[in-house]
């Protein structure tokens, strides 16, 4: 007798749990509107995941109120500069001092040119005045509805990155904080302890009850491709394993973000609590993971999540690269479950075909 097949959402929470579930779950990370409003018709992130025949990952950026406070008082300036560019000026008004951050935007993404702290002092205004927002518990509960069992929602905690290394990374600049390291270690530790007990409120009181299946934590600024392993057990390590345990206190998942280097970090993201790790970038994509060592040295102790290079073959490839890479991976990471096939990272391009040949190729391994 035939059993019944699992929903994606079962699917996918089996691999988490370190299952062997009916098939291989395979998704992509995160789907960007551009590629939603040029390649699918402007459908949803819901709908899309169905037409191609993928299992969702649908992750809730922001549904955050209160980021704006009498002693955190935020006002922006949109100009546009170019057909699809623009810049945004913020300015903080705290009590004790005013703020400037500049980002820039395209139609693709948005980046920062002009970060929030230009000078070490202005670490203590937001230490002091940075409001931890509150979750809208509502928001994430009708994107659940919407979901259903077509796959996993995500979420993430506030912060322009989640871990409090790759948020003052934001705020500060990756280069100056690298420096800082050496030049004003007490100075960095002071920021890094100062998120993490805001993030520490922001579980507590917001993502207990959440309805959210993984907490994406991490970030690329704390790849090995970016930091060296000894900057990361110092200054990623400590504050993540505290977020970590919260994280879990509450009743959560997570999943441990690197989008570059990890080979050299692999024990250390074991050894921060995370339940899974992402992305296995390749290095056409500006990581270094080599899948089967990969698998080989941390396959039975957390989740992997990724291995499909999004740019050379999802989107520059044909659909028979992409059903030849999709074997390979499934042959090397697949085995004895506790796997999620997905794209790396962002795209903007890739067509439709080839996510369709990437979906329907996973589907073709089935555990027995």
């Amino acid at each position: 007798m035939a059993h019944k097949p699992m929903s994606s959402r079962e699917r996918m929470l089996t691999a988490l749990n370190m299952g062997v579930p009916d098939r291989l779950p395979v998704t992509i990370h995160q789907w960007q509107d551009y590629h939603l409003k040029t390649f699918m018709d402007g459908m949803s992130d819901v709908e899309a995941f169905l037409v191609v025949g993928l299992d969702a990952a649908i992750t809730i950026w922001d549904a955050n109120e209160g980021k704006t406070t009498s002693q955190w008082k935020v006002e922006e300036k949109k100009i546009k500069v170019g057909p699809d560019q623009w810049i945004t000026d913020f300015t903080i008004t705290t009590p004790e001092g005013v703020l400037t951050q500049k980002d820039e935007s395209n139609e693709f993404t948005t980046w920062t040119v002009e970060h929030i702290i230009k000078e070490p002092e202005d670490m203590l205004l937001i230490k002091k005045y940075l409001p931890v927002p509150q979750l809208i518990h509502q928001i994430v509960h009708q994107k659940k509805e919407e979901l259903g069992d077509g796959g996993i929602l995500r979420g993430l905690v506030f912060g322009e990155q989640a871990g409090p290394w790759q948020h003052a990374a934001c705020l500060f600049g990756v280069e100056p904080l690298i420096l800082a390291t050496y030049d004003d270690p007490a100075w960095v530790h002071e920021l890094l302890a100062s998120l993490t007990e805001k993030k520490l409120r922001y579980i507590e009181e917001s993502l207990a009850g959440a309805e959210f299946d993984l907490i994406e934590m991490g970030g690329g600024a704390a790849s090995s491709t970016v930091i060296s392993p000894k900057i990361f057990n110092e200054y990623c390590l400590p504050y993540d394993k505290q977020l970590h345990e919260a994280i879990h206190q509450v009743g959560h998942k997570l999943v441990y973000h690197t989008c570059g280097g990890m080979m050299a970090i692999l024990d250390l993201i074991v050894e921060n609590g995370c339940d899974a790790s992402e992305t296995l970038s390749p290095p056409g994509v500006g990581g270094d993971a080599v899948p089967e060592d990969i698998k080989h040295l941390i396959g039975e102790k957390v989740c992997l999540i990724g291995g499909m290079d999004q740019i050379n073959i999802l989107t520059n490839g044909t659909p028979e690269q992409v059903r030849t890479e999709t074997r390979r991976l499934c042959e090397i990471l697949a085995p004895g479950g506790g796997f999620i096939l997905s794209a790396s990272d962002h795209f903007f391009h890739a067509p439709i075909e080839n996510l369709r040949a990437f979906a329907e190729t996973a589907h073709e391994f089935v555990y027995n």
